[in-house]
């Protein structure tokens, strides 16, 4: 543990999703002073389930709400902003174009200028692999164009450059991170291809792949995602990391749907039950993995987990999870 979190006041919107359970875990184990925004306090939280939600300090309210934000800033004397919160689904993003570009373009700006209004030190923004479009050129680099195209990536280009604007145009602290596909215990959101993997063979069922199986994504651990944050804010103190920039973090493979799909089946002795493909998948990029070399060099990052290592703990994050009689087993049934 260092000393930089000590009592340290954080704002962390987001936080009843699943990379903002981790990141407000990993800023309480370093000894931060953790205030939540929540716009739904839903029981299927990591934060709600392991009553963790309960011993912050919460804000109930939207990133809609720019008066909210700029109240709470300054009633709490906020330090460092980690701005998670999102509408982060590709497909409800198709659905609800509208809300979408709401919640996650409004919602930045709003913060932002909240944060700017109020003289916050930093701010580090959760972008995505996404907001970099559909390209020919990979892996991705952070030089590459944000060219999103589809509801969900245009979201995540138009946040990622208000963030850099108000940095280049205000000389605001803001730190990009752009990640690729998160996973980890606590997503229920099985929609997702490994929590869904998970749950399906749990069932003793067939993982049903919307697209063909051979979409390409590159993936990271949420725990590694989460010290990425850390890592992000505190360069950004130091004056090591540039404001404004944005730094890609991830593993670097080349893995189609059904590889996750295939490699998740042999770590549970499940491999008879192949998935069923049903290519149906539309407004999605194809292929997308990331170089990280920028954050290796730069800010002296590395993932602590292995593809391997953080499937074997998801797993039996789930397995437990599903164990617990708490949970309905027509849900999550245990085996």
């Amino acid at each position: 543990m260092s000393s930089f979190w000590q009592e340290r006041m954080v704002f962390v919107t987001g936080g009843t999703g699943l990379m903002g359970g981790w990141l407000i875990k990993a800023l309480r184990l370093e000894g931060a002073d953790v205030v939540a925004l929540v716009r739904d306090n839903s029981p299927r939280s990591m934060l709600v389930r392991e009553g963790i939600l309960e011993q912050l300090t919460t804000v109930s309210g939207c990133l809609e709400d720019l008066p909210l934000l700029r109240r709470t800033l300054a009633e709490y004397s906020i330090d460092t902003v980690f701005h998670l919160a999102a509408q982060p689904l590709v497909g409800v993003a198709k659905v609800d174009p509208v809300g979408t570009l709401r919640a996650n373009v409004m919602g930045t700006w709003n913060l932002l200028e909240a944060c700017r209004q109020t003289n916050v030190k930093r701010v580090v923004v959760a972008s995505s692999d996404k907001a970099y479009g559909d390209n020919e050129n990979l892996p991705y680099l952070e030089t590459h164009p944000l060219q999103g195209r589809f509801p969900y990536d245009v979201s995540k280009s138009c946040a990622d450059l208000i963030s850099r604007m108000y940095a280049e145009t205000y000389g605001m602290q803001v730190g990009i991170l752009r990640c690729g596909n998160l996973f980890g215990g606590g997503d229920l959101n099985f929609s997702r291809t490994i929590p869904g993997v998970i749950r399906s063979t749990l069932r003793g069922e067939r993982f049903v792949i919307r697209s063909d199986g051979k979409f390409v994504r590159d993936f990271l651990y949420v725990k590694d995602a989460a010290a990425a944050y850390l890592l992000v804010a505190q360069k950004l103190a130091e004056r090591v990391a540039v404001p404004g920039e944005a730094y890609n973090f991830g593993l670097g493979l080349r893995l189609t749907v059904l590889d996750i799909v295939h490699n998740v089946l042999a770590k549970m002795g499940q491999i008879s039950l192949e998935p069923i493909i049903q290519n149906t998948a539309s407004a999605e990029i194809r292929e997308q993995y990331l170089d990280a070399s920028k954050a290796a060099n730069k800010l002296g990052w590395k993932p602590l987990y292995s593809l391997d290592q953080a499937l074997d703990e998801t797993i039996a994050w789930y397995q437990e999870f599903c164990a617990d009689r708490k949970v309905e087993l027509a849900e999550c049934p245990a085996v």
